[in-house]
């Protein structure tokens, strides 16, 4: 290994800065402590100290719902045939008591990756509540069946697991027609609470046309994930209401602080199924 010079500061010539230049004169084991602590000092970054998971500090409080939000990327050719399959045994599962399990929403993908379903489902009671569900359907044959055939039609299907935020609105059933935007944001790890603090004032700025309909932050699959998802009468009204935003004082400086904490984003515009509660 390379050995470093101890250095100590000087001001030759009477100059007003220090430079660093080597020393004389000092012990071998004095000189490598102090060029162990230099080091050091280069690779130690302080902790700010947190009490508790993010989850816990941004997530609601007075309710303990979870979500699953799922993406199913179908053959071209079995896009219609799936709808009119989920269109049959979905609503079994949402409206039977059985379940403590609600669908808030399922879209076909319109503008973004095409050929794409998604559903957004809320268990009631957090994990027990989905362990609940999950052994129930396994039991239900006509779900079994469901399931496999469903499974001929996917290319692929990915789920998360997520969290509201304590500040976005709660996604509740909604006229229509309407097509909704989902944005999926991949954060820079260890950026959630930022994010967090500035859209707790950012949304108040996107609340006069009623297009907020959710907030999520992903617990388990794809970590650091934030969902918003909105809603609008048509393209149109979704630029006339972002573009409004732009006018009202603070919105950009939010966006500006906001902006270096994406790695990815993405948006989907989407069209409700005839079964969903969010049309």
């Amino acid at each position: 290994s390379v050995q470093l010079p101890a250095l100590r500061a000087c001001w030759p010539g009477g100059g007003s800065g220090p430079v660093l230049v080597p020393c004389r004169g000092l012990g071998s084991s004095a000189r490598s402590a102090r060029e162990d602590s230099w080091l050091k000092s280069l690779f130690v970054r302080k902790v700010d100290p947190r009490k508790d998971a993010h989850s816990n500090l941004l997530a609601k409080r007075e309710t303990s719902s979870l979500y699953k939000l799922q993406f199913h990327n179908v053959k071209p050719e079995c896009l219609e045939a799936y709808n009119k399959l989920c269109q049959e045994v979905l609503p079994k599962i949402h409206e039977e008591k059985h379940y403590p399990c609600a669908l808030v929403g399922t879209w076909n993908t319109w503008y973004g990756e095409q050929d794409q379903a998604v559903h957004l489902w809320r268990y009631e009671g957090g994990y027990p509540a989905l362990n609940e569900v999950m052994s129930k359907l396994r039991q239900n044959k006509e779900f079994t069946e469901f399931r496999k055939e469903r499974g001929n039609m996917l290319l692929s299907r990915k789920n998360q697991l997520l969290l509201e935020f304590s500040f976005w609105n709660e996604p509740v059933p909604r006229d229509g027609p309407n097509i909704y935007e989902l944005r999926s944001y991949q954060l820079r790890p260890g950026t959630m609470i930022e994010w967090g603090n500035y859209w707790a004032r950012a949304i108040r700025f996107r609340q006069d046309s009623n297009e907020a309909v959710g907030g999520f932050f992903s617990q388990i699959g794809q970590l650091y994930m934030v969902h918003h998802l909105w809603a609008y009468k048509d393209l149109q009204t979704r630029e006339d209401i972002r573009n409004a935003a732009w006018h009202k004082p603070g919105w950009d400086e939010l966006v500006y602080y906001t902006v270096p904490l994406i790695q990815e984003m993405e948006s989907r515009i989407m069209i409700p199924l005839k079964i969903s509660p969010l049309q």
